[in-house]
């Protein structure tokens, strides 16, 4: 059984365009689609497959970020990738692993995460405390070769036949030890990278070591590099109250002594198997009454809110559009346009988009309160244009008048 055929191959392709379909790469491979994926094909069948040039761009928000985005043609082979290996992986996740993963997801962990500090202090009765723990520059730091050992390990334990495992080695091996570094195109301010700390960018990193953000492989890659972390502390450690959203973790205890013994013992974990380390100036810890920072949202046993940037970036929207300008995010920098005098179609509907991603957010934290005041304080000119629902009118999503 092969699996560089041209329907693989195809379904990895509409796989692949479902969030990309309008860009250029993507709608340029479209033009010459049978051409393409056959050409695709028969560089898979001969082993002559390299990944393209990558774009290199940095993001600032919510912090700065490299960024090595794959050529579209390679975007589809991580997909079809991943279709093929991830069952086998999936299945052996703990069920607090949240990023990256089908009905998982922020909002998942955030619901979780509510509950477990409900479950832990009995219904509010009781004290209990949390420590967060973020690994050290975990992107430029996965060992290549440890990320490899790992996957082929476990792929050539499944009852596949030799020609799969073949070709599922030969894609690993292709996809993990390139090097995006020694072929990109930079988008955006160049200036920007200069701003990248040294131990977040993939220039900088040792040989054979960091995979690129942005990728759909990195995030897989991620979470199977971690599984055996996972596994660590559920099944050695044995903690209950475990959350983990890519390299972000969260542990509840009712003894915080308890908490700092699992942490140092979390860390020599992360040394001896992974060649990682948690960051020595990031923990953070008390009771959980005190709130937990966590997924863009300040969740306490009573109540969940709304990181208060998140609130700040909303009311900075608002006011530009109030001033006639439409504040654009373009990942690497906002940029403030003027609006039309009156605001045209398709800037109603962006503004109204925009607006509905905010109120989308707040929907699960408890601030029907601020919903309400933003709405009555800061909208302003925007009133005009939108329509709310009649009723609950704050939990609904608001509709362009024209």
């Amino acid at each position: 059984m092969t699996i560089f055929t041209v329907p693989k191959i195809l379904q990895a392709y509409l796989s692949c365009r479902k969030l990309k379909r309008k860009t250029f790469n993507a709608l340029k491979f479209e033009l010459r689609l049978e051409k393409n994926l056959l050409q695709l094909k028969k560089e898979l069948k001969s082993h002559r497959y390299q990944p393209k040039r990558s774009i290199c761009f940095v993001i600032t928000s919510p912090k700065i970020r490299e960024i090595f985005a794959a050529n579209f043609s390679d975007r589809i082979i991580h997909h079809l990738l991943v279709s093929e290996i991830e069952p086998y992986f999936e299945k052996t996740f703990i069920y607090n692993s949240f990023a990256c993963r089908k009905e998982k997801g922020a909002h998942k962990a955030l619901g979780k995460l509510h509950q477990g500090l409900d479950k832990i202090t009995r219904n509010q009765t009781k004290n209990a405390f949390y420590i967060q723990l973020d690994i050290k520059s975990f992107f430029t730091s996965i060992d290549k070769k440890i990320l490899y050992q790992i996957i082929t390990t476990k792929i050539a334990k499944t009852k596949r036949n030799k020609n799969w495992k073949e070709e599922i080695f030969y894609l690993l091996k292709t996809i993990i030890f390139h090097n995006p570094t020694r072929n990109f195109l930079i988008k955006g301010e160049k200036a920007l990278l200069k701003n990248v700390p040294p131990w977040k960018s993939l220039f900088n990193a040792p040989y054979n070591k960091g995979l690129p953000i942005g990728n759909l492989t990195s995030q897989f890659f991620a979470n199977v590099y971690l599984n055996s972390l996972d596994q660590f502390v559920k099944r050695k450690l044995k903690i209950k109250y475990y959350f983990r959203y890519v390299d972000d973790l969260v542990l509840l205890s009712c003894d915080l002594n308890e908490l700092k013994r699992w942490r140092n013992e979390i860390n020599q974990f992360l040394k001896e198997k992974l060649a990682l380390g948690l960051h020595p100036d990031k923990d953070k810890y008390g009771s959980v009454y005190q709130g937990i920072d966590f997924i863009g949202y300040v969740t306490r046993p009573s109540y969940v809110l709304s990181r208060k940037r998140v609130v700040k970036n909303l009311k900075t929207k608002l006011h530009y559009f109030n001033q006639g300008l439409l504040l654009v995010s373009n990942n690497q920098k906002q940029q403030a346009l003027p609006l039309s005098n009156p605001p045209t179609k398709d800037e109603i509907k962006q503004s109204t988009a925009m607006v509905n991603s905010y109120y989308g957010h707040f929907r699960h934290a408890n601030c029907y309160n601020l919903r309400k005041n933003l709405y009555e304080k800061h909208f302003g000119e925007l009133k005009k244009y939108l329509k709310p629902e009649k009723d609950l009118s704050f939990f609904r999503p608001f509709k362009p008048t024209r």
